[in-house]
């Protein structure tokens, strides 16, 4: 920093990577890379736009109709009335004390998201639960949009958390490309998505070992919609949404009708295949599950279904799914039945070969570290046990005391009355934005602390301005990359807004639980804290972490946590001795079948992987809905952040929408034409892309866009979601369906 300069640079992180800021004036005027990232993501060119847009919430406000008489109608039509902080966190502990005392901690639903910040203690999810865990407890959720099928499923199979399998049980890049001849990728592996990550990711480089694999040879193979869910030099094998099941299934068929399946594996390492091979061979429903009747259902060529089996089954293989492919109704089946797939190749536990969950899904998965854990702000205890999936979310509001089954346990939805949501906007990620505007009309209040005029901000009662990360001080780390950040305050709060930590201490001072929230401690204080209890294990692990000083002085450094063994698979151990090193599943062994999920009863996941086909796919289109329509997250920011500023940019919106030329010339659509897309939930406005590089009858619409007027006919900006299922992808995992939705387009 030149002191004498009324212009200069500072260094930060977030959750799409590190890179330099240029302020001036007390602004951020521009951004430039990180020198050690080798492929850097553009999304921090938006900053200086976003961070003092028209957009941002300038002081605390209520919405008119709710301060007037407690209205709950006009949700996203009403006004608003700007009051002193003062006064507005005098109404909203008042309103949280009067719903506690009358319905009860059960009625406080607390949403969060996590990915307002990649700041250690200025969590947006963190603060919350921690507020709210101090005055009695909340109604909380488990697992993510992004995963949450998945993180109910593959504990039964493996024995482990799904987010744990993730940091701990996964082959590193380096071991895949030193042993795997074939990476077969279900779904994909793109680095577009790989540019963002919970905590950070400093070196983007998810392409660069794509690229390293295929120089090498190594054949790289993208099943799935869309040719650009791999980067150019993988081979594609186009393949209808929602139909991998079908196709892995008829692989496993190759594999145990021609003598290709490892038994000796099977039989030490998984339990309960003489369960499912009967289902397999069509001795249990007269269907074998053959090449010939994959085929139709996938749309793969039968004999390339054979090759592939074969190539599996006879060279060095790594199979990867992507998060993607569970976020459709039956979800959990491609997921389990990967991991038989994999598991009758054998592999399992072979260095660079078996399977790999999340490759390229966020940043830093595929990175090997030694595990370094801390920095995490307590939210301590909640005293309150109910727990609802994160996506049904909306199923709670619409049905207070309402049975629903999740996981082998059922369970009433609880009685909502308020929701305190900070960090996140659920009007971008939840599914049926249109039916969710609806629910959102029932609790009788809703608190939002955001820093955005966002649709969630829009529907809010009562809103609290907060501090993007540019406007404090936090340390950035995450578990997934070994740079360690401090993230220093780079310009002043905008408007009058307030550090989450000090809403949320206003907020405990008003009902007596100051001393609880805040322990004595300014955010300054904590910070230092949690620094020193981090620096003090890492001690203990023999890691040398710099004081904070020097930290801020120096403002990163790059720790010295590299697996030793990068090429030492970490299902080695239980691959030699599943007797000594047993999973955490019942039986210790991989479950093919299992007992547990065949005890549930459910007739949407039975005891072992099925083919299922959804409500709404390619093999149920209508005249009305003939396409099958993917959500894709896109590749312009995170989520919908820093959203309003990227709008603002000549033919930015609507969002586009790629389609197959032979779609587009039945529809009269030319490249760059507005068109509208619809279905029976919703309709919205986008920009036609003619791409051969997605599969025929198949639309991509990535997500993004802000929602916007409920009342108009059309969303005008082209988020997905106001055509979206708002479904479980079955009674075990209810997680999303995003991927489930059958649309028409047609030109504007």
């Amino acid at each position: 920093m030149d002191e004498g300069s009324k212009r200069y640079t500072k260094v930060t992180t977030s959750h799409w990577g590190a890179f330099e800021v240029d302020i001036e004036n007390d602004r951020i005027v521009a951004t430039r890379p990180f020198a050690a990232d080798p492929r850097p993501s553009t999304i921090p060119g938006a900053l200086p736009k976003a961070l003092n847009h028209k957009t941002r919430v300038a002081r605390p406000a209520i919405r008119k109709g709710w301060l007037d008489k407690r209205d709950r109608t006009q949700r996203g039509a009403d006004s608003f009335v700007e009051l002193p902080w003062d006064e507005a966190l005098d109404i909203a502990a008042v309103e949280i004390s009067r719903v506690r005392e009358t319905h009860g901690n059960e009625a406080i639903y607390g949403g969060s998201y996590g990915w307002a910040s990649a700041g250690r203690f200025h969590h947006a999810q963190s603060q919350v639960h921690r507020f709210l865990n101090c005055i009695g407890g909340y109604v909380s959720s488990f697992g993510s949009y992004s995963t949450g099928c998945a993180q109910s499923i593959m504990p039964h199979v493996f024995g482990t958390d799904f987010m744990s399998m993730l940091y701990e049980h996964q082959d590193g890049w380096q071991t895949i490309h030193d042993h795997a001849e074939t990476l077969v990728m279900f779904g994909g592996i793109n680095p577009k998505n790989a540019q963002v990550s919970m905590g950070g990711i400093t070196e983007h480089d998810t392409g660069v070992w794509l690229d390293r694999c295929l120089a090498k040879g190594i054949a790289c193979i993208n099943v799935g919609p869309q040719r650009t869910d791999a980067p150019d030099g993988c081979a594609w094998l186009a393949i209808r949404p929602s139909s991998d099941t079908a196709l892995m299934l008829a692989l496993a068929f190759v594999l145990e009708t021609e003598d290709l399946a490892d038994k000796d594996f099977l039989d030490r390492c998984t339990t309960g295949y003489d369960k499912f091979r009967p289902y397999l061979l069509g001795e249990t429903d007269g269907q074998p599950k053959s090449p010939d009747w994959a085929a139709p259902l996938c749309g793969v060529n039968a004999d390339q279904i054979h090759d592939l089996a074969r190539r599996m089954a006879t060279t060095s293989t790594m199979i990867t799914v992507a998060w993607s492919i569970q976020r459709a109704q039956h979800g959990e089946q491609p997921y389990w039945m990967s991991a038989v797939l994999a598991a009758m190749i054998g592999q399992i536990g072979l260095p660079g070969c078996g399977i790999g969950y999340g490759f390229g899904a966020i940043g830093g998965v595929g990175k090997r570290f030694k595990s370094l854990r801390g920095m995490t702000f307590p939210q301590l205890h909640n005293p309150v046990d109910k727990v609802i999936p994160v996506a049904r979310m909306a199923d709670m509001l619409r049905n207070p005391g309402q049975p629903y089954d999740f996981n082998g346990k059922r369970e009433n939805y609880p009685d909502i009355r308020l929701v305190y949501w900070a960090g996140g906007n659920p009007f971008h990620h939840h599914q049926d934005l249109n039916e969710l505007h609806q629910a959102w009309q029932i609790p009788e209040t809703i608190i939002v602390n955001e820093p955005y005029w966002t649709a969630t901000t829009k529907r809010a009662d009562i809103v609290f301005p907060t501090t993007t990360p540019y406007e404090r001080e936090d340390i950035g780390r995450s578990n997934l990359d070994d740079y360690l950040f401090h993230m220093p305050q780079c310009v002043s709060r905008v408007g009058d807004a307030r550090d989450d930590y000090d809403i949320f201490a206003g907020l405990a001072d008003r009902m007596d639980v100051a001393a609880t929230f805040t322990e004595g401690r300014s955010a300054s204080e904590w910070i230092d804290l949690l620094y020193q209890s981090y620096r003090m294990k890492a001690a203990e692990n023999g890691i040398d972490v710099p004081d904070l000083t020097t930290l801020r002085r120096d403002n990163w450094v790059r720790l010295p946590i590299t697996d030793d063994q990068p090429n030492r698979s970490l299902f080695a151990p239980f691959r030699e001795n599943p007797k000594t090193a047993p999973l955490g599943t019942p039986s210790g062994k991989i479950e093919v079948f299992s007992k547990t999920i065949a005890g549930f009863g459910y007739d949407d996941c039975i005891g072992h992987p099925v083919w299922l086909p959804p409500d709404e796919w390619l093999g149920a289109a209508t005249a009305k809905a003939p396409l099958h329509m993917v959500s894709p997250q896109p590749k312009d920011k995170l989520h919908s952040q820093l959203e309003s500023a990227l709008a603002d940019e000549p033919g930015a919106r609507p969002e586009t929408i790629v389609i197959h030329p032979r779609d587009a010339l039945t529809r009269g659509i030319a490249n760059g034409d507005l068109v509208k897309v619809f279905n029976k939930r919703g309709a919205c406005r986008a920009k036609a892309a003619i791409s051969n590089g997605i599969y025929p009858s198949v639309v991509a619409l990535p997500t993004g866009a802000w929602f916007s007027d409920p009342n108009a006919n059309i969303d005008l900006d082209g988020n997905p979601n106001v055509l979206t299922r708002d479904v479980g992808t079955s009674r075990l995992g209810q997680g999303c369906s995003a991927h489930t939705a059958l649309v028409e387009v047609v030109k504007l």
